[in-house]
């Protein structure tokens, strides 16, 4: 399962989840891959691969094999449901 993360370095509400974030990959024992987009070029491009207009700001998560994701800050009980591959919304094929 792919579990990716979007965020900006200063971002607030991406501050705000770091350790929320944090404490689910130790309690469920999974990794989400962060890419800081404000700062680096390429990410901010990968964002844009993923993203397709589904939030278009940070943070940004995208579960890519349950093809969920979640736009900005979120409670513990959501971001765990979208690291589990049950909560958050519905990625659509275009």
């Amino acid at each position: 399962m792919a579990l990716l993360e979007f965020y900006g370095e200063t971002c607030p509400h991406c501050i705000e989840m770091k350790p929320l974030v944090e404490k689910l990959e130790k309690e469920l024992g999974v990794t989400v891959e962060k890419y800081e987009v404000w700062n680096d070029e390429e990410n901010a491009k990968k964002q844009t691969e993923y993203d397709k207009g589904l939030c278009g700001g940070v943070p940004f998560f995208i579960n890519t094999e349950a093809k969920k994701f979640l736009c900005g800050s979120v409670d513990e009980e959501e971001l765990k449901a979208w690291m589990q591959g049950t909560g958050g919304s519905d990625v659509e094929e275009k």
